[in-house]
């Protein structure tokens, strides 16, 4: 399955709960599934609090699927092309200087 499969597979599911519907309790809104995005990314950090590697793998998984969907979803309602964007984001950071300081380092 490709990106665009996957993100219409992601509106299949979103349509199938009525989060699309006018006077959702979920409104899929870019802010909110922004905010959505950052909890399941802070998500994802929970498994590695206190430890170098996730103790359950299977967890870790499903936590990267929120972020994936989500990121989907933005990316979709907003009109961006995700493919392209990732793309174009590889292209450029292959033309950056890298220095050894993070904090010096810009996107």
């Amino acid at each position: 399955m490709d990106i665009t499969q996957l993100t219409q597979a992601m509106h299949n599911f979103v349509r199938a709960q009525g989060w699309y519907d006018p006077g959702s309790p979920r409104p899929q809104t870019p802010r909110n599934l922004a905010i959505s995005l950052a909890l399941e990314a802070a998500e994802v950090l929970e498994h590695f609090q206190w430890r170098d590697e996730a103790p359950d793998s299977g967890a870790l998984a499903a936590e990267l699927a929120d972020v994936a969907l989500y990121l989907l979803q933005i990316a979709s309602i907003c009109n961006i092309d995700l493919e392209t964007a990732i793309l174009e984001k590889l292209a450029h950071n292959y033309s950056r200087q890298w220095n050894t300081s993070p904090s010096e380092t810009k996107t």
